[in-house]
């Protein structure tokens, strides 16, 4: 998912120092907000990149999500559920409500970057301390699909949907204006069809990062089986309503919603950006964790 972008370059200068980053301004709509980070670098490579894009168990994690999302789906293809896993509108987390199915045909949605591909080349060049420039991102949206690779699972997940007879739908916040290029690199990665308009929605100046409309137009046509993504925008716009990182965090883990996760959503671990990485020092870990040794 890409509301939040700057926070990339945060990450990354934030792994080269050690310390906390202090504010930054995110590219979405969001409040501007401070960015508790790793305080490490391994050879050089901010440690979030390390595990997201060079290790063992974040692939393992991909297999993972993308095995149960798909053992999910099948059950629900044979049981025809009656409601989607899309919010209706008006719900809250607090007491969420799903479009009802109807005879709809089925769907998965998912989020593009970090979710169902590894965006290698725009992370590689930003490794480095590199600040991050959006007419940096736009430029590599262009051209930089080439060098972007699947998440694993992804392909193999994807495919045995579609085998199921379930249409897939990517939801992306990347530009309309790189539809063409974004289409080419999903299908080039064996992902696709990616049709602009159709199975593969983009932000516009209307929705920007926000999503929630984007996946009312899919619900209208589609019974959406699953979702899946890398940030909880991805399934919800509520969660990007200025909630302390606390409060979002009991968000999720609410009965209400708590729920839902593995069971039509499915979330992908992503350390690298975005609107996970907030949270002052005593935000993330509250007064009663403290602890020090005896002396």
């Amino acid at each position: 998912m890409m509301p939040a972008r700057l926070l990339l370059a945060a990450s990354a200068l934030a792994g080269l120092s050690g310390c906390v980053v202090a504010p930054v301004s995110l590219s979405s709509p969001a409040a501007t907000t401070r960015v508790l980070t790793a305080p490490a670098t391994v050879d050089g490579v901010p440690a979030g990149m390390q595990y997201l894009y060079g290790s063992g168990e974040a692939a393992a994690i991909g297999l993972q999500m993308w095995r149960g999302l798909t053992d999910y789906v099948a059950r629900q293809v044979r049981a025809r559920p009656r409601d989607s896993v899309a919010l209706a509108p008006g719900a809250t987390l607090a007491a969420p409500r799903y479009l009802a199915c109807g005879g709809k045909p089925f769907a998965a949605v998912f989020d593009v970057d970090e979710t169902v591909v590894l965006n290698l080349g725009f992370e590689r060049d930003a490794a480095g301390g590199r600040a991050y420039e959006e007419a940096r991102w736009k430029a590599y949206e262009r051209t930089g699909g080439t060098t972007a690779r699947a998440v694993p699972g992804a392909v193999a997940g994807i495919r045995a949907l579609r085998a199921m007879g379930v249409a897939v739908i990517f939801n992306t916040n990347r530009s309309v204006d790189s539809a063409a290029a974004t289409r080419a690199m999903i299908e080039r990665l064996g992902l696709g069809p990616a049709v602009p308009g159709d199975t593969l929605y983009l932000a516009d100046a209307t929705t920007g990062s926000r999503k929630d409309s984007r996946r009312a137009a899919i619900a209208a046509r589609y019974c959406v089986v699953a979702m899946g993504g890398d940030q909880l925008g991805d399934f919800s716009d509520l969660f990007n309503q200025g909630q302390t990182p606390a409060e979002r965090r009991a968000a999720t883990e609410a009965p209400a919603i708590a729920a839902r996760w593995g069971a039509g959503w499915f979330v992908l671990p992503n350390p690298v950006y975005g609107s996970a990485l907030k949270g002052r020092l005593d935000e993330v870990f509250p007064a009663d964790s403290a602890w020090a040794p005896e002396p």
